[in-house]
Formats: structure tokens, C-alpha cells, sequence
């Protein structure tokens, strides 16, 4: 599948995009990508779930349990599709107008949730998972998204500063780093309902969650996440695809 003409990105200009991202920590972008484009990619990220599922089993291991928070990380790491998205202009415009000039992919996920996956995502900020330099993530839907099949929900302005991240992680749905419940002010909170290819840019510390999917039905989304080409982090042994897909990198 060949990804889309380029075309630009948002009727909005990069100052307008910049203003929004500085004050909310986030910025949705619908139609990011055409939905014929979103649903390969839905195919593809199923294909690698399967072929996951199958190495499991043959490993001995149950894959309800491997699989049991309804996340794979790592779909550029086996799959040209995602390798070639990753680095689609509409989606790297949009954080070379927010953030920065030279940007690197880091690593990217497959969230779905199904009859087998109906549990919502508590409040947490994805920086506690990472913690180095800031980083943004791109919360791509493969499906209509809606509070019914667990659209995500956002809190602006909550990117200025680090929560404190106590809850209880003993459900066995990771998110070992999370808010207690009750402790965010929902009513203040965005929810981000989208038509398939639509999209919500997020900082690394606005405070997110998700909806449980209620619906009995498929919701597949795919996060990429992305930082300064030149930042100071950490090596991380997960982000064995990473590279640079705007600008350079500058530093040693």
C-alpha cells in the first residue's frame, strides 16, 4: 500500500498549531490519514498480533496472558508498512510545527481492545515510562473512536508539570506507573472521539486515559512516539528502530 499524496497536514498554520500544542499539550488533527490507508494499517498490525500470538504458543507460553493488556510494542521493528508511516510527512509536519526541527522516530504500538480487552486506561502521564527528555507520542485511530469503544481522553494544560503517579497497579493490566482513581477532575478532561485517520498529538506529560470498550466491537489504534533527533536520553533497548526522519542529528 502506497501512503496517500502529500497534501497539507491541518487548515491551521504551524504558529497556530505551536500556540495550541504550548498552552494544551496536545493537538487533534482529524483525517491525518485517508481511511483506506488506516484499515492496511489495522490489517497489518493485526497480521503481527497473530504472528505474535503464534511464537508465543509455539514458546510454550499462553498468549491470553502475553497479550492480556491488549498492547504490542514494536510494529516498524517487523513490518515495512509501519517502517514507511512512521516517517509520512503528513504526521512528522505537524510535529516539526509543534516541537521540533530534527525529529527521530523512537518506537511505536498496536492498543486494541476487543470482547477479550475491555478494560479502560487509568490516568497516567507516559513520561514515568521513559523519563530523559520530553517526548511526544501520536495517538492514530485505525477505527471510529468513541466513549462507547474507548476513545482517549486528555487533560490541557496538565503537560506543565509531573503527577504523582500512586495508584494501584495490581489489576494485571500494566500501567504500573498510573494516577490514583478519582484524583483527575474528569470534567475538565478532552474526550477525543475520531473518525478512523484521525489523530491526537500528545506531550509526554499531558495526562491521558481511555474509555473501557463497552461496545463488543474492534478498536484498534496504532501510537508512534517521536523526540528531538538531538536529545540527551538514555539508551533504551526498546527503540531498536529508531531514526531520524526530519532534519539531523546534530550531537555525538
Amino acid at each position: 500500500m502506497g501512503l496517500g499524496p502529500r497534501r497539507p497536514t491541518v487548515d491551521r498554520n504551524a504558529e497556530e498549531l505551536r500556540a495550541q500544542f504550548d498552552r494544551d499539550g496536545y493537538v487533534i488533527v482529524p483525517n491525518l490519514f485517508r481511511r483506506d490507508e488506516v484499515a492496511a494499517f489495522k490489517d497489518e498490525a493485526r497480521r503481527i498480533v497473530d504472528a505474535v500470538r503464534v511464537e508465543v504458543r509455539e514458546a510454550g507460553r499462553d498468549p491470553k496472558e502475553a497479550l492480556n493488556t491488549g498492547v504490542y510494542v514494536g510494529l516498524a521493528a517487523r513490518s515495512d508498512v509501519f517502517r514507511h508511516a512512521v516517517a509520512d510527512d503528513r504526521l512528522v509536519d505537524v510535529l516539526a510545527a509543534t516541537l521540533w526541527p530534527n525529529v527521530e522516530f523512537l518506537s511505536d504500538k498496536a492498543v486494541f481492545k476487543d470482547a477479550d480487552t475491555v478494560f479502560d486506561s487509568p490516568w497516567h502521564q507516559d513520561w514515568m515510562y521513559w523519563r530523559g527528555d520530553n517526548k511526544a507520542s501520536v495517538w492514530v485511530a485505525l477505527d471510529d473512536v468513541t466513549r462507547e469503544n474507548g476513545c482517549l481522553m486528555v487533560l490541557p494544560g496538565s503537560h506543565r508539570a509531573e503527577a504523582v503517579h500512586d495508584g494501584n497497579a495490581a489489576d494485571g493490566f500494566g500501567f504500573g506507573h498510573r494516577l490514583q482513581r478519582g484524583s483527575v477532575d474528569e470534567s475538565r478532561a478532552v474526550t477525543a472521539e475520531l473518525e478512523a485517520g484521525g489523530a491526537v498529538f500528545f506531550h509526554d506529560l499531558t495526562l491521558h486515559a481511555s474509555y473501557p470498550n463497552t461496545s463488543q466491537a474492534d478498536r484498534w489504534t496504532w501510537i508512534p512516539t517521536y523526540r528531538d533527533a538531538n536529545a540527551d536520553d538514555p539508551e533504551y533497548p526498546w527503540a531498536v528502530a529508531r531514526s531520524v526522519v526530519r532534519g539531523r542529528r546534530t550531537s555525538a
